[in-house]
């Protein structure tokens, strides 16, 4: 048994929010006998809404593992500049953190989307005498370069690389998301045995039983026609714009119906545009709690994700909802210009240039057309790649492995 420090800020229990990556990992990892500790900020802006953080425990313990929570100064909403200053503070928190813990750790994770609290958790690591490990899911300060549009000689984007590069010369190991990140982090020098590549995943007990549609979304997805959904989060990194304007293309379709499941910052600018634009095939569903997910996949015919057209894609992709669209058994539209595409590698859809509404539509168009026996082999192409290479439980292995090894 090893004990086991996971700290990721954005961290959440699926009663507070998502649950997600670490949730699912840590769980995994206690039921392979490890003792396993999460922490994360007391608050931060992937809390779900209504979410009473001042009453929530310092400590709970949730499905086996350890959850604790560091207080950080609260902001309003992602691009809150004082999101930086909770970045910082709970930075400061973790070397101190030893006293709060039961036992020193055998080992430390620090899983960014940003690396601020690696020094912190390198700190910790070291005084406790554990073994340090990295986790890339976001690469940062490249994401804030090629999307954020930042300047490389930002004097915070160079305390961002500086981080970043310090993390690949002195953790012990690097773990990603990213399966095609490992060619950046070996030019930003880093070892490559260092490396191991581990992708996020489903949780198979919750996927393969979901939590029926409450009657308000049902009622909201038509009963026939060809329904495609997007579910997640309608922001501009989610190239739902593309979708929209694709839909424009479709009118003389009338059966196709494009359903965005889901709330974040530009649905008002995506729901202005559909108005704009006329369309009656486009229909926005407010968010559904995630054990729903796959009733709204089952409920529809066609899965879509998209992308920004960005260098940044070469090292590829690891957005929680193509686990969950390849175990939904449905066909998947990929607007994708980068590396690594899971969608081509397994055969589970039809994948098109990023940001391309007229190849969008066209795609929209052969799906439309093709028979169902086609659609359902892409589906359960999918299906048996999700089983095979993205259930938590086989990741927390493949995890295990880089923190006891």
């Amino acid at each position: 048994m090893s004990r086991i420090c996971i700290i990721y800020p954005e961290s959440s229990t699926p009663q507070t929010g998502m649950g997600g990556r670490h949730h699912y990992l840590a769980r995994e990892l206690v039921r392979l006998g490890h003792d396993v500790t999460v922490v994360a900020a007391r608050w931060h802006h992937l809390l779900r809404d209504g979410v009473d953080t001042d009453a929530l425990p310092a400590e709970e313990v949730v499905e086996g593992y350890r959850f604790v929570r560091i207080d950080v100064p609260k902001y309003a909403h992602a691009h809150d500049r004082r999101r930086v200053l909770a970045w910082l503070v709970f930075a400061a928190k973790l070397p101190a953190l030893r006293r709060r813990l039961a036992a020193a750790p055998d080992v430390v994770l620090y899983s960014s989307p940003h690396p601020v609290g690696y020094p912190g958790a390198e700190r910790l690591a070291r005084a406790c005498g554990a073994r340090l490990v990295f986790e890339v899911r976001d690469i940062w300060p490249l994401t804030l370069i090629e999307i954020g549009g930042y300047s490389p000689r930002h004097p915070f984007i160079r305390f961002l690389q500086w981080i970043e590069d310090r993390a690949y010369a002195r953790a012990d190991r690097v773990v990603s998301n990213l399966e095609g990140a490992v060619e950046h982090m070996v030019a930003r020098g880093m070892d490559r045995d260092k490396f191991t590549w581990v992708s996020s995943g489903i949780a198979l007990d919750e996927v393969a039983a979901p939590a029926p549609l409450s009657p308000e979304v049902a009622a909201q997805i038509p009963a026939d026609g060809l329904r495609i959904v997007y579910t997640g989060t309608l922001g501009t990194a989610n190239a739902l714009d593309t979708l929209i304007e694709a839909a424009a293309l479709l009118r003389d379709l009338p059966d196709v119906h494009i359903l965005l499941v889901g709330q974040g910052r530009a649905r008002a600018d995506l729901e202005a545009r559909r108005d704009a634009l006329g369309l009656t095939n486009v229909r926005f569903i407010g968010p559904v709690p995630k054990p729903q997910v796959q009733s709204v996949l089952a409920a529809c015919d066609v899965c879509y994700i998209g992308w920004l057209k960005s260098p940044l894609y070469r090292w590829g992709i690891a957005a929680n909802k193509v686990p969950d669209y390849l175990f939904s058994g449905r066909p998947i539209i990929h607007g994708f210009s980068g590396g690594n595409d899971p969608v081509g590698k397994f055969d589970a859809g039809l994948t098109v240039p990023a940001e391309d509404p007229e190849a969008l539509a066209n795609a929209i168009r052969r799906i439309h057309a093709m028979p169902e026996t086609e659609r359902r082999r892409m589906g359960e192409n999918g299906r048996r790649a999700a089983l095979a290479h993205y259930d938590y439980a086989q990741l927390a292995r493949r995890l295990e492995e880089v923190l006891t090894g």
